[in-house]
C-alpha cells in the first residue's frame, strides 16, 4: 500500500500535525512538540503549518 501525506482525523486545529505523524508512523504529540519548537525558535513553523493546512488534502 502506498503512503500518502493527508490531513488526519486526529486533529487539534486542522489535522496537519496528525497527518505528518501518520505518514512518519510516530506519535502525533511528538510532531506537535517539534512543530511548537520550530515555531518558537525560528518562526518557520507557523508558515509551514498554514501551507500544510492549505495544500494537504483531507483524509
Amino acid at each position: 500500500m502506498e503512503k500518502k501525506l493527508r490531513k488526519s482525523q486526529n486533529r487539534v486545529l486542522s489535522g496537519v500535525c496528525g497527518g505528518v505523524a501518520e505518514y512518519l508512523e510516530v506519535d502525533p504529540t511528538v510532531v506537535r512538540m517539534i512543530w511548537v519548537g520550530a515555531t518558537l525558535l525560528g518562526g518557520c513553523g507557523v508558515l509551514l503549518y498554514i501551507a500544510g493546512a492549505i495544500l494537504m488534502p483531507e483524509a
